[in-house]
């Protein structure tokens, strides 16, 4: 048996790896010490995926080395969720003896929440025809009676789904129950726990400010829910078709009315606010109604850009989250011009890793 075993006792030594060299790389910009939220150390991912790999009659999950390009059988996975553990072995136990199923199966993807629902999705180099059809629903029948679980079949030009594409993730963030609804194939925080440590900051820095926040990079709502009891009123923006579609659920679903998402991207936010453009999805949104003075900006890897940097820059205060932190140092380069950093914190969404989700919160420079 294959297993991706983590050696625990090495976790607080790569933590301390980690604060040390954001301290090194940001300490210009007045960054003495941070706000550090470790992860669990073990079973900390909701979201896993794998390529399969046939062998005869044996099928097995695997990850490739990234130094070697090396395939590497994995039976038990450390890092998963213990749903996502359970479900794998369930999942080849089941598919090695179903040659319809199995055949021209290629990668499989698990999305799972801490309240213990479970996605399974299944992608083939083959069409998914009524033979599969039958198979899919009896072994999701079979499995119903151990886990709340839905599938999806994925191949080239079709989707079919078993049950919902969807998880309905419940995070209890600051005694508060939040509900968000989490898309197979879309963004979400793959490390729930540390998520909710996440929220919890953004919520603690939100406490003194006042009137309405501005969002941009929204996503399905992960932060704009969370912080929208702190302010009068809350505009959002996201791109993305299906995560706006998510975060109007997740509205809904938490019962926010004073939240409002607008599906644009942060460069035609800009435009419309510099009156460059008008768009007929702001149809009935009065910007100049919004009083914002807090500004808050999860952008992709890629951070923001020149004109964004600039929007960014007019407003009080600003809570920048950031996956990157080269993206991130650049564009403090340019937010510090007119602002100070007054808070800085790591969250280690992706332990033993080299990867590091950061967190700032900057304040408009006295006159």
């Amino acid at each position: 048996m294959a297993v991706i075993k983590i050696d625990t006792t090495e976790y607080d030594a790569q933590l301390t790896e980690k604060e040390q060299r954001i301290i090194a790389q940001f300490q210009r910009f007045g960054v003495e010490q941070l706000d550090v939220f470790a992860s669990e150390p073990i079973h900390y991912r909701q979201r896993a995926e794998f390529r399969v790999w046939h062998d005869g009659d044996d099928l097995f999950h695997i990850m490739f080395d990234q130094a070697t390009k090396e395939k590497i059988r994995v039976d038990e996975f450390d890092p998963a969720a213990p749903l996502i553990g359970e479900v794998m072995k369930a999942m080849i136990d089941n598919l090695k003896d179903c040659e319809i199923l199995r055949r021209k199966l290629f990668q499989i993807d698990y999305l799972s929440t801490l309240s213990g629902e479970i996605l399974v999705s299944l992608l083939y180099h083959k069409p998914l025809d009524e033979e599969w059809m039958a198979e899919i629903k009896a072994l999701k029948e079979k499995l119903s009676h151990s886990f709340k679980i839905d599938f999806i079949g994925r191949a080239r030009k079709q989707k079919e789904v078993l049950g919902t594409d969807y998880v309905t993730e419940h995070l209890t963030v600051n005694g508060q129950a939040l509900i968000y609804q989490q898309v197979e194939n879309s963004f979400t925080q793959p490390n729930a726990q540390v998520n909710i440590k996440m929220l919890e900051w953004a919520q603690d820095l939100c406490k003194p400010l006042k009137n309405d926040l501005l969002e941009l990079y929204c996503g399905n709502g992960n932060f704009s829910i969370a912080l929208a009891g702190s302010f009068n009123r809350v505009l959002a923006t996201e791109i993305s078709k299906s995560s706006v579609h998510s975060a109007q659920y997740n509205i809904a679903k938490n019962n926010v009315t004073n939240l409002d998402i607008i599906r644009m991207s942060s460069e035609e936010f800009t435009q419309a606010m510099n009156g460059e453009r008008t768009f007929s999805r702001l149809e009935g949104i009065d910007l100049t109604s919004y009083d914002c003075q807090t500004i808050l900006v999860d952008p992709p890897r890629a951070g923001m850009d020149t004109l964004t940097c600039d929007l960014v820059a007019n407003y009080e205060s600003i809570i920048y989250i950031s996956c990157n932190p080269e993206t991130l140092e650049r564009d403090l380069d340019h937010l510090t011009r007119t602002h100070d950093v007054k808070r800085f914190a790591i969250f280690d969404q992706f332990p033993y890793t080299h990867h590091i989700e950061s967190g700032v919160f900057l304040q408009k420079k006295a006159l």
